[in-house]
């Protein structure tokens, strides 16, 4: 992969009013009694291996004696409202099992697992820096794609649910050659759905360990589904190729399944599949996305520098001057939303009125 294609460092994007107002709305602004800046204060911690002994870069972290109570008492809180809206009724049945914090990437997460006492059944959730550019990502997915997903905003804090799904890259590497030929051509036509949603939607950096491979097993075969799993490069980025998963270096193995297993008509096939059902989307979600839209609209989540060149690539990818004119990020997305429904609405009109 080209060293230039990203920055170095992607800065965090305050949430602002006008976000905030939106997730009020849609109740996605609730009060927690824990923050990141909270738990940044641990006294230590433990390097985490994996079980070939390769360094995860996370590390289990600890906190003093006097504090360690109060802040497990407030995360099965927090768990509580991602999950059963604040039902205090869960709490004597939890316990944080481990508090671990990444060292690698731009939101620095922390992964807390939560267990429940009399079955030991557990799972995670990610406590994050608020940034606007995430936010945006993360609605957007919720919005238009196949995936919902759970997560709330307070103050300068983020919570998202643990997302489900074996790592794009430890995929690629120890199931995927194990696949039969059904597998392969099946995971073939989801990553090129998945290339697609991400490039219409302005989701960059989808490297195979910012995604997730889902396996589902069916009666006769198995199903497979990608989701991303990661939104911190919702429409930062200026080059266009960030956006396009396959331009990655770390997906070249899918890349070679779909020039593999599929040919040229059928990937465009699946290509205009994935741009109807996302129009379909859009149709049906008008007011809320409407809403977004225009927070994003009026919000700064990227430099000019950035804004100007996606702008003048997809103009050049599309020759829709309305690329051309926008003014922000946010303009851009709505112009890509707007291409999409536009296109999908024409093949509708015209099927309507063949004889």
């Amino acid at each position: 992969m080209d060293e230039n294609l990203m920055s170095r460092k992607k800065p965090t994007y305050p949430v602002n009013e006008t976000l905030q107002r939106y997730l009020q709305k849609y109740n996605r602004d609730v009060r927690i009694s824990v923050h990141y800046d909270d738990l940044l204060r641990f006294s230590g911690g433990i390097n985490l291996y994996d079980q070939d002994d390769n360094d995860t870069l996370w590390i289990s972290v600890y906190y003093p004696e006097h504090e360690r109570p109060e802040i497990e008492e407030s995360l099965k809180k927090v768990y509580a409202v991602l999950i059963s809206d604040g039902n205090d009724n869960v709490l004597p049945f939890l316990r944080v099992a481990s508090i671990d914090y990444c060292t690698f990437g731009n939101s620095k997460p922390f992964r807390i697992k939560i267990q429940n006492i009399y079955n030991d059944n557990y799972t995670y959730f990610y406590v994050k820096q608020a940034d606007a550019s995430r936010v945006y990502g993360l609605e957007l997915e919720h919005i238009l794609s196949p995936n919902r997903i759970n997560f709330l905003v307070h103050q300068k804090t983020l919570i998202e649910e643990h997302i489900s799904g074996i790592p794009g890259d430890e995929f690629i590497a120890s199931y995927l050659p194990l696949c039969d030929d059904v597998g392969k051509s099946q995971i073939a036509k989801e990553f090129v759905k998945f290339n697609e949603r991400c490039m219409i939607l302005l989701l960059g950096d989808m490297r195979s360990y910012n995604y997730v491979v889902i396996p589902t097993h069916d009666f006769d075969h198995i199903k497979y589904k990608i989701r991303a799993i990661d939104f911190d490069q919702q429409c930062y980025e200026g080059n266009f190729k960030v956006y396009r998963p396959h331009i990655f270096k770390e997906n070249f193995k899918m890349v070679d399944l779909v020039s593999n297993r599929l040919s040229t008509q059928v990937i465009e096939l699946y290509q205009k599949e994935e741009r109807a059902v996302l129009a379909k989307r859009i149709l049906a979600s008008k007011s809320r996305l409407r809403e977004l839209v225009r927070c994003m609209t009026q919000d700064k989540i990227s430099n000019t520098d950035n804004l100007k060149q996606l702008r003048n690539d997809l103009y050049e990818y599309t020759r829709d001057v309305k690329f051309k004119r926008a003014k922000s990020m946010g303009q851009i997305v709505r112009t890509a939303i707007e291409f999409v429904r536009r296109n999908y609405e024409d093949v509708s009109l015209k099927r309507l009125m063949q004889p």
